[in-house]
């Protein structure tokens, strides 16, 4: 069993640029088991549906994701006046065989508590999550949004690439 506060990844992924332009209200970092009393699970729950996930099933998805060495980094933002995630984003590291065996970034699942909007987060977990890729060899990362939130991600330094399509599956 995994300690509570054991990182998902190591903190050298971390980007000191943005943790120190943070300043001492924030505190950037890996995901860890703690998180799911700390309120993850809510910050994610302005994103989309959750559903009922115990605190046995996150560890059981964390200890998953967490013996995936370079290919899931989950990050954070704790509010340090009261210790509870108030951002989180995850990068997805794929394999490739193009670009000679390359590695791509997925971005997934940017979400910043209702309170904490505005107050540039989100710009900064994207910063975070592409020092990581640059960091984990990647080539490029990518992301999916929809229209309405393409300006935030041009301003991260995206650009729109085509479209994105899904099938979706039921259960």
């Amino acid at each position: 069993m995994t300690d509570a506060n054991t990182a998902l990844f190591p903190t050298s992924f971390i980007c000191p640029d943005i943790s120190s332009q943070l300043g001492q209200d924030y505190i950037l970092r890996p995901l860890q088991l703690s998180d799911y009393r700390a309120g993850v699970l809510e910050v994610l729950k302005d994103l989309t549906t959750i559903g009922d996930i115990s605190e046995e099933r996150f560890t059981e998805q964390f200890e998953f994701l967490r013996a995936r060495q370079g290919e899931y980094f989950i990050i954070v933002i704790e509010k340090a006046a009261t210790g509870r995630v108030v951002g989180v984003g995850t990068l997805l590291v794929e394999r490739k065989f193009i670009h000679e065996c390359g590695l791509v970034g997925h971005i997934e699942d940017i979400a910043v508590a209702k309170s904490e909007q505005g107050k540039r987060l989100g710009i900064k977990i994207i910063g975070a999550l592409d020092f990581i890729g640059q960091r984990a060899g990647c080539y490029k990362n990518i992301l999916d949004c929809s229209p309405h939130n393409e300006q935030f991600y041009v301003k991260c330094g995206y650009s729109n690439a085509g479209f994105e399509m899904t099938k979706r599956f039921d259960k």
